[in-house]
């Protein structure tokens, strides 16, 4: 299987091609390691950070926003954010506050 995918490192954006056999993953198109890392990570286990907001309970009309510490595996976002529908916070927050505890 081929993928062509567009590298999100750093701004250069390089058009990669990644060659998915039984044996692994062959990349072209990169101009440093760390775009083949990338295509390779995600052909093979892709991961996302998540960034959503939450309900403040004790502020009408009130949301803050929360982004997981790591990223999270792509098939698990559904997950997340059905989490954190679920979930309201109290003012005062603050940013690093940790709003759910080992979400994923």
């Amino acid at each position: 299987m081929i993928r062509n995918i567009t590298c999100i490192i750093c701004p250069r954006g390089c058009a990669m091609t990644a060659e998915i056999t039984e044996s692994g993953v062959a990349v072209t198109g990169h101009t440093c390691d760390r775009g083949k890392e990338y295509a390779i990570a995600e052909c093979t286990n892709p991961v996302r950070t998540v960034t959503a907001t939450v309900r403040v309970a004790n502020r009408p009309d009130t949301m803050v926003s929360v982004k997981t510490a790591a990223p999270v595996p792509k098939g698990k976002m559904a997950d997340v954010m059905a989490m954190l529908r679920q979930i309201t916070v109290q003012a005062p927050v603050s940013i690093g506050d940790v709003i759910l505890q080992d979400v994923c």
